[in-house]
């Protein structure tokens, strides 16, 4: 069974993010005094006396207000109840009730799942008086704690335990593809994911650096499950003066490692940057697969191969991926769309190839036929055999004489040889050498 989900809402500053990140032990949630910072619902893995589950985090919940962005926090605070096993229904102590708090209290009565009252900032068993004016909620005991003091913490998550023990996990463990969508701003990440799952699932809009957190959905298509991560756009840390959006870009990354595919979106409209290639170079030392998606394509002023030259220059500029396939799309029009997820499926193929022993080591044998191996001062690399010790990405052990005289130009061509005999497309491939030991 998949990890249960717990979902932490509320009214915003009432100190969900703190929370959030208390429980998760590092700091994962934006934490900041302005209103309506947590815009997006974001995730982690929590583990409390041996039980593990998943916290999600949202953003303030204001049931009446008109703000467009708030209204969409609303829809996306509402998306995570949907998905959650127990919900975490957070209050402030020191403000007490307040119209929204009974505004949101409606909302979760309407809600067949179990409801966890969690009444923050009282940092004090004095100040605990103020906990009997939360049971005019009618949604359960409260229960006191203090997010910034961790008071309160294991008590808390105690009540989260016995709820999730009450319930089944609402997931099936089945296999999911996941699937990280990275790049710098602005370049459609968010359209792109809203166009693949046919609804308003991020938040689209014309202020930069609308999508702050990294925001997973999960969605099936012909049968298969898959695990979507649109994630803020990656800027160059030297332009990176908001704290906010600092931690952004941390959890962009933590996309990438978390991810089986990662869609690297490239501007069409510009040449491939710096600031691209430092962003593949992510996914690719985090041995992700990889797709180029190019966006923007309906921009472009077209001619007879001008989609093999963009190509051509994307894999001079980014020449340590030459590996990686590229599609060309406009999020916009919805123009090649439909071909990512064969594309990713494909891929992720790639990345989980296996290749028995003997099939390899008769690749071996061939490629030091074609070109023999290094030696150095009389002394030549003999690499007795090779085996696949894992997948994601494909890694391979190869046990020579003397792992010294394994140059990097060989092992490149190793590699090389590798993909020209079993394809290998869309991933990047770890060869480990060692001593065989006498």
């Amino acid at each position: 069974m998949a990890k249960q989900i717990v979902a932490v809402v509320g009214r915003p500053n009432v100190g969900k993010s703190t929370l959030f990140n208390n429980i998760a032990g590092k700091r994962i949630s934006i934490v900041d005094d302005t209103p309506g910072v947590t815009r997006d619902r974001i995730y982690t893995d929590v583990e409390w006396l041996n039980h593990s589950f998943t916290l999600v985090d949202t953003g303030g919940i204001e049931p009446d207000s008109k703000d467009e962005i708030l209204i969409q926090m609303r829809n996306q605070a509402q998306a995570a109840i949907e998905s959650a096993d127990v919900i975490l229904f957070m209050v402030d102590g020191k403000e007490g009730i307040t119209p929204a708090d009974n505004e949101v209290a409606t909302m979760l009565r309407k809600v067949d799942k179990p409801i966890v009252l969690c009444v923050n900032k009282l940092d004090s068993v004095e100040e605990e008086v103020n906990l009997y004016e939360f049971y005019n909620l009618a949604i359960g005991d409260p229960i006191p704690i203090s997010a910034s003091h961790k008071r309160g913490l294991g008590d808390l998550l105690d009540a989260i335990i016995d709820r999730l023990d009450k319930v089944e996990a609402s997931h099936e463990d089945e296999d999911i593809i996941k699937i990280a969508v990275v790049g710098k701003p602005n370049v459609g990440k968010s359209s792109l994911v809203n166009y693949l799952l046919g609804e308003e699932r991020s938040i689209v809009s014309n202020i930069p650096g609308t999508t702050r957190d990294a925001i997973d959905t999960s969605f099936e298509y012909r049968g298969q499950k898959y695990l979507i991560i649109d994630t803020a756009g990656i800027r160059r840390k030297s332009k990176i003066t908001d704290p906010l959006e600092r931690y952004s870009v941390l959890r962009a990354l933590s996309a990438i490692r978390r991810c089986d595919v990662a869609l690297i979106m490239i501007d069409a409209t510009e040449e491939a940057t710096e600031q691209d290639e430092k962003i593949a170079g992510l996914v690719h030392e985090e041995g992700k697969g990889s797709i180029f998606v190019v966006n923007k394509w309906d921009l472009i002023t077209k001619h007879t191969g001008s989609m093999n030259e963009y190509r051509n220059r994307l894999t001079n500029q980014i020449a340590f991926m030459t590996y990686t396939p590229s599609l060309f799309i406009s999020a916009k029009t919805g123009k090649r769309v439909d071909r990512i997820i064969e594309l990713v499926n494909y891929v992720y193929n790639q990345c989980t190839f296996r290749i028995s022993t003997g099939v390899l080591n008769d690749c071996l044998t061939d490629a030091m036929a074609v070109n023999e191996p290094p030696a150095d001062k009389g002394r030549r690399l003999k690499i007795y055999y090779g085996t696949q010790v894992a997948v994601k990405p494909p890694t391979f052990v190869l046990f020579v004489n003397d792992s010294s005289l394994m140059h990097y130009s060989y092992k490149r061509y190793l590699e090389n040889y590798f993909r020209k005999t079993f394809g290998l497309e869309g991933t990047p491939l770890r060869i480990i050498v060692r001593d065989r030991t006498k």
